[in-house]
């Protein structure tokens, strides 16, 4: 692609453009939009409804082998906003995978983190660095940076959970690897816990005193199952007395966010509430995990139900509506912002403002 090449009336200055377009160079006096008063978003606010989600990865079971497209039978999400790029904000991959009863998809590894989040359904595996951990609806699986993971399902029933993976911010830094797994036969273990809940899943404030070496960059607890969440969950929302809570999922040995570039959190909020409206640097991607109602993101309301995944752009106002309880799971890029300086938040119905990390 060449240079740009501004021209001018004055013909000195014209030459002086051509010669600097000729050297892939560009006057920055000609430039505009690249400093803004607020960031320019391309992304827009949008809904996948969780019954396409359903309906479309049921009809590639049936007529997509899983060894088709990396070894996954996945559905991205694509942002109308993001000319075509299958990402469903600009920094954050969103999916639903589908895999038949019987079905294995084969080991492999890749620098991009992902987490997978299950809406319903049970009796799939996936094993990370030969860790078999069960999913559940409701459950949270971490797969993190270049550790090998596969799927396998043992039994005849289908099941479909979303992924969501940082592959658009690792892309954008040029540090995309891939590798296949080391094995040609696939892995089927299965395991009444993982070793990883065994080790750092005791429960809240519970950790081991000599236990095995650290990961040094994300959670070293692998899963995190829906009945703490829930339980968790109807302690706070009582607590709370306004209708509505939010946890974030943590590394339970050093606190802080379970992977170094997304933020996991679940919200419940209960029917006839409707939390404020806010706004944040970074995308956010939702999923209904139960319960109905509106969301409302920038100018557009969304009728939501189980399954329905929704794309939340940076530095756009949202909040949720419930008609029905709503436990609500959302991945986030904070991480990342919080780490360059460059988290900012606003509660626009109280109008309190944070710039930087927040505690």
């Amino acid at each position: 692609m060449t240079t740009l090449r501004y021209s001018a009336t004055d013909p000195d200055l014209d030459l002086l453009y051509a010669r600097l377009a000729d050297r892939s160079l560009q006057p920055l006096w000609e430039m505009t939009g690249l400093l803004t008063a607020e960031p320019r978003v391309r992304g827009v606010p949008f809904r996948w409804s969780g019954a396409d989600l359903r309906e479309l990865g049921n009809a590639a079971g049936e007529l997509v082998p899983v060894d088709r497209g990396g070894d996954r039978r996945v559905l991205a999400c694509c942002n109308p906003g993001l000319d075509g790029a299958p990402y469903a904000v600009s920094t954050l991959w969103a999916a639903v995978q589908y895999l038949r009863g019987h079905e294995i998809a084969p080991a492999h590894r890749h620098t991009p983190a992902a987490l997978r989040f299950v809406v319903e359904g049970s009796g799939v595996w996936t094993l990370v660095d030969g860790d078999p951990l069960q999913m559940g609806a409701g459950d949270l699986v971490l797969t993190p940076s270049w550790t090998f993971h596969q799927h396998h399902n043992p039994g005849a029933e289908p099941m479909v959970w979303m992924d969501v993976l940082d592959l658009p911010v690792v892309a954008a830094l040029d540090a995309v690897f891939f590798e296949t797994g080391p094995s040609a036969e696939p892995d089927t273990r299965t395991a009444a816990r993982s070793t990883s809940e065994q080790w750092f899943g005791g429960g809240p404030g519970l950790v081991p005193v000599d236990g095995p070496l650290l990961p040094p960059r994300h959670s070293p607890l692998l899963a995190y199952r829906w009945a703490d969440t829930d339980r968790a969950l109807a302690s706070l929302v009582a607590t709370s007395g306004t209708g509505h809570a939010t946890l974030r999922y943590s590394d339970p040995v050093r606190g802080g966010d379970v992977m170094p570039t997304m933020r996991c959190e679940i919200a419940r909020v209960l029917p006839g509430t409707t939390t404020d409206a806010v706004r944040q640097t970074g995308g956010r991607v939702c999923c209904v995990l139960h319960g109905t109602g509106h969301v409302t993101i920038g100018d557009q309301q969304f009728a939501v139900s189980p399954g329905d995944i929704l794309a939340v752009p940076s530095w756009t106002p949202w909040s949720v509506a419930a008609t029905t309880e709503i436990d609500l799971f959302s991945t986030s890029d904070a991480p990342v912002l919080e780490a360059l300086g460059l988290m900012r938040a606003e509660n626009l119905t109280t109008g309190q403002r944070t710039i930087g990390a927040r505690s």
